[in-house]
């Protein structure tokens, strides 16, 4: 599985995420973002449109498995979103 990522430094407060990423890990988590092209080589690419422009991501043998690297990019940025909103508790105890 391949995903895009770009790297950030955390400060303390803001949690390091840009407006600048946020908008645009908003972007890649809606699936209209996005399209699969057929490249010469027989492989498919999956691109998303930022800035007038479609940007490459991953190439992938079959058109399944380009679209699944897809699905499974915007899950991870739809998770990357919630991280602003800080650790989730998963148990307390007295």
């Amino acid at each position: 599985m391949t995903y895009f990522y770009q790297t950030f430094t955390r400060s303390q407060g803001d949690m390091g995420i840009t407006e600048e990423n946020k908008e645009l890990w908003e972007k890649i988590t809606q699936k209209k973002n996005w399209r699969i092209v057929k490249l010469p080589n027989g492989y498919y690419q999956s691109e998303y449109f930022h800035d007038e422009k479609w940007v490459d991501v991953t190439r992938r043998a079959t058109m399944e498995s380009c679209e699944k690297a897809i699905d499974d990019s915007i899950e991870y940025y739809k998770k990357k979103l919630e991280t602003p909103k800080g650790p989730v508790v998963v148990k307390t105890f007295e």
